[in-house]
Parts: structure tokens; sequence; C-alpha cells
């Protein structure tokens, strides 16, 4: 995935069109209905307001339009309701233009090249960033060094994300300035990677992390306003209409609240508070908030974290790793401190996201949520969630729709991860692991995202990988555990009406229904034709959020 120059290239200003009632005709058009049953019509028309009026053929859609409406005609092109991201960073996406590109490389010495690039066009930066290595992919057997990367910055601390956002690599500058030395213990939920002799190498999982992020200098309200600005403009062009960012501050929030004030803000985000700290403590002062400026914005959701993941062998296993027979992962909190912070949030009325990646950390999680809805049993109307939901013990897995929790998960995570998540968890647990469609025969909603920066933000890749469990090059050939693919109707649903319903929005996005508003997306060729190894192929042509044209190619 190469997002930086696709991301410069559209953060330019957006078309914004005047609300006006209008009637879209001549579509190709495709919707759920309010039971989830796939329909088709060939017009919609909405109101000034940009709510939908009526849906179905070109007649009876005229007969209910308001006088004077506008006719837009989409020449039999396919329409769409506006694909929503259950799981996402939008400031990471954003952030991802200006950071060195390591999701390209595909070797160590071509990823210290990019750094090196990197940092040699921007002499003004004080510290060298980079998103997306996968030690993985580069088969180097080992964790890269911090010594590797001082060979290419040496004179500024240097700081690359793992692709999975759970590990850093840093340079010795870096570790110096967090002052992390061969006596420095490892934090709670969190490891420093050390060599035979106990020093640092410099790589730091999970709470180990929060070492260096705590030296690291804020960004600057020009940055942020680009970041936002660059994930805006690359979510536009992908068709997505919505999108659930997985865990903010204090700043971020800001931001939302003054993009959607000055119409801005061109996908409706439903945002969850990251953890449970000083800034929920100011941030849930008035509550949680449903809706903001028009459905553009909410706030009621908190965001917590169990485990690490499974790349960076951080997620929590009941068993150790097949692969590392010495560990079991990382639990960031005891049970008890996990139960505290989910009880906080809970009794204050938000819906609890808490992101679970092992069966232990799944497993953690389930045990709270019983005893908590067990306590409070109005609590359940929030529909909490678990985020990843991504190796889950075969017993745990019915535990999901028993107590009504919602698996919030990222088809691509499968098919990026095929390399190496057997090998992790072996042949009997991976029955468990990225399980769609046995959560789905019981009866689980779930609600899909991509977890972008991590992986690509474009939902019709996501849809592809779900249906056909293959990456974007086909493999592997017939697909990876292709027992657990999804349906085409499943994939659509799952990134439409049910990312809507874990938000508590299905009735105001989803699909394209009398009273909802007019988010849809026209591309060039027609989701439920294609060959499903085309559907990642498909280009959106344009995107609209409540009757406004916010993107068009």
């Amino acid at each position: 995935m190469r997002l930086t120059t696709l991301m410069l290239a559209l953060a330019a200003a957006l078309p914004a069109a005047a609300n006006a009632a209008a009637i879209v005709d001549n579509a190709n058009g495709y919707t759920l209905n309010a039971a989830g049953k796939l329909v088709k019509f060939t017009a919609l028309a909405y109101d000034d307001a940009g709510r939908i009026i009526a849906v179905g053929s070109s007649k009876a859609v005229a007969a209910k339009a308001p006088a004077g409406a506008a006719r837009i005609d989409m020449q039999g092109k396919t329409v769409l309701p506006g694909l929503i991201d259950a799981h996402g960073h939008v400031f990471g996406l954003g952030e991802v233009a200006t950071s060195a590109d390591l999701y390209s490389p595909a070797t160590l010495a071509a990823a210290l090249q990019a750094v090196a690039v990197f940092s040699k066009a921007n002499p003004q930066r004080a510290w060298v960033m980079g998103k997306g290595w996968n030690q993985e992919i580069w088969k180097l057997g080992r964790f890269p060094t911090a010594a590797e990367l001082d060979a290419v910055v040496a004179d500024r601390p240097a700081v690359m994300e793992r692709v999975d956002g759970h590990a850093i690599w840093v340079n010795s500058k870096a570790l110096q300035l967090a002052g992390v030395t061969r006596e420095t213990p490892d934090p709670a939920g969190g490891k420093i990677e050390r060599d035979a002799q106990g020093n640092a190498t410099g790589i730091l999982v999970d709470g180990a992390m929060d070492l260096v992020n705590k030296v690291l200098p804020a960004p600057t309200e020009a940055e942020s306003r680009g970041a936002l600005d660059g994930a805006l403009a690359l979510m536009a062009k992908m068709g997505l209409t919505g999108a659930h960012d997985a865990g903010i501050g204090v700043r971020e929030d800001r931001l939302f609240r003054d993009y959607a004030d000055h119409g801005k803000l061109t996908t409706r985000i439903y945002a969850m508070i990251g953890d449970t700290t000083a800034d929920f403590d100011q941030l849930s002062k008035q509550g949680p908030m449903q809706s903001y400026a028009n459905g553009l914005y909410a706030l009621s959701a908190v965001k917590l974290y169990s485990d690490g993941a499974l790349g960076s062998r951080g997620a929590a296993l009941i068993a150790p790793y097949s692969d590392a027979p010495h560990t079991h992962g990382l639990l960031f909190y005891k049970n008890e401190e996990m139960l505290a912070k989910m009880e906080k949030a809970m009794k204050a009325g938000y819906q609890v996201n808490v992101h679970a990646i092992g069966d232990a950390g799944n497993h953690q999680i389930l045990d709270a949520y019983a005893a908590l809805l067990k306590k409070y049993p109005a609590a359940a109307a929030q529909r909490h969630r678990i985020e990843h939901a991504q190796v889950v013990t075969l017993a745990d897995i019915p535990r999901f729709k028993e107590l009504g929790i919602i698996p919030s998960m990222q088809p691509t995570h499968a098919t990026s991860d095929q390399n190496m998540a057997e090998q992790r968890v072996g042949p009997q647990r991976i029955k468990g692991a990225y399980a769609w469609h046995t959560f789905l025969k019981q009866g689980s909603k779930i609600a899909c995202g991509s977890d972008f920066p991590i992986e690509s933000p474009n939902p019709l890749a996501g849809i592809h990988a779900a249906v056909t469990r293959q990456d974007g090059s086909g493999m592997p050939a017939g697909g990876w555990y292709k027992n657990e693919a999804m349906t085409l109707t499943q994939a659509f649903r799952c990134f439409t009406l049910d990312a809507a319903y874990a938000a508590r929005q299905e009735k105001e996005v989803g699909s394209l229904e009398a009273g909802k508003w007019a988010d849809f997306i026209v591309t060039d060729a027609d989701l439920f034709k294609v060959p499903a190894a085309d559907i990642g192929k498909i280009t959106v042509l344009q995107t609209w959020v409540a009757g406004k044209e916010v993107y068009k190619r």
C-alpha cells in the first residue's frame, strides 16, 4: 500500500455543492431494506436537507419528489449506499503522507533506504518518523535493530511504527532521549526487546512504546489540520461516507467539531474516546453525544485495549505461541483493572469497545462483559463491541451472541496475516481465527472495517477479502480457510447496514431508505455482477453525503 503520494494529491479542496432537493435517476441502484435484504432501484429523491424522500422506480420516485427538484442522470451507472469503515484511525491515516513510507519496502535494506531518503528530504524535522514496517515481509526471522537505523539516521531521534501500530523501531538517539537503558524494567503491558547482554535492541512493544511517546513533541495545529484534510480527501475518494475512529482525545474532538461546524467534515465520524483517563474525564462531562451537526459527528463510545497484536507477538494467548513457546503475549491489565475501566465507561452511558486480538484477550473481555451486563442490564442497549475479535476459542465464539457483543472485524487483516497467523497460533487455534462465517451463522452482526492506516482504507478491498479470503494479488489460490468467507451480500451488509448498527445509527445511515440521509456512491462497475476477483478493482466515481457531492473522479 502506498498512500503518501495519493494523499498529498487529494488534500486539495473537495467539491461541495449547495444542498438542493434532487432526483437521482436512471441508476443501476442497489441497497438493503430494513430487513437487510438486497433490493434494486432506478431512482431516489431527497429533500433540500439531504434526507431521502423515496427510493424505487423512476415513475414512483418522481411522483413523490418535491416540485422543481433537480434531476441527476446517472446514465445507468451503479449507485450504492455510502460505505462505512467501522474501525480506523483518521489522523493516523492523514499522518501517513508526512512520514517515511515503510508499507512498500519488501526488504530491510529497502526500508532503510526509504528512511534515509525521507530524513534527507526533511532536514527541518526534529524527529524522523515512519510508518508501516513488517519484519515478516522482510523474512528476517527477527526484528530490526537500533544499530541498523543508526546507520541512516544518527543525528536525530528516529521512530518507525510497525504496520499494526503495536511496536516501534527506534534509533539509539530516541532510546537515549527516552531514558531507556539496560536497567529500565519492562513497563506494565509492554516489552523492551533486548539482546543476549540485556541491552535494548531498539524494538519497544505495546506499553513500552510510551517510554518514547512521552518525549515525542505533540503535532502542531497546522500538522493536525493537514492530517485531517488528507484523511478526509482519501476517505471520500474511497467511497467512505462514514468511519468509526477508534481512539481519539481532546485535540481530535476539537478539530472534528470545528470541521463539522464549517462544513468541512466530508465523512461522518463516529468517534471513540481513547481510554478512560484524563481525556475521557474532560470529554465525558456532558455525557455521550450521539449526533452533532446533523449527524456528521458522534462521540458516544470509548476504546480500550486488552492486548497487543499478533505480528509483534503482543496479542495475549491462553497457551504459548506456537512459534515462540517462551511467550504468551501480553495482557495490558489485570482482570480487575480492565473491569474497572470498562465499568467507568459503561456507567457513564458510553458504548464500550475493547481491542482484543488473542484468545486470552478476548476471553478476559467477554468475562468482563458478562459480569458488567449482569450488574447493569440496561447497558446492553449501548451495543458493546470487541474490536478485532481476531483469535477466539471455539467455546468463546457463542458468548458474543449470548452477551449481545458485536464482533468488529477487519477482513483484510486475514489476507494480510495469512503469511504468519497459523505459525503464531498453530492448526487448532486457527479454527477460531478470522472466523467470519462462524460468527454470522450464529446470528452475530459483524461490523466491518479496515483498521486504516494499518490496511488500505479502500472498503471494496475489504469486501473482496471478505468474499474471496484472498489478498489483492489473488493469493492463495482458492482462498485462505475459504470455509470462513462471507457471501457478497453479507460482506456488503457488514460495510453498510451492520456497520451503522454497530454505531446505533442504522435508522440514519447504512442503506438508502426514506427518512435516512442521502449518503451514496457511484461506481464504474456493478459490484453484484463483476467476478469476485475484480471487486477490489472497482473505482468510485462520485461520493455524496447528505445530498452533497464531496468527491468526483
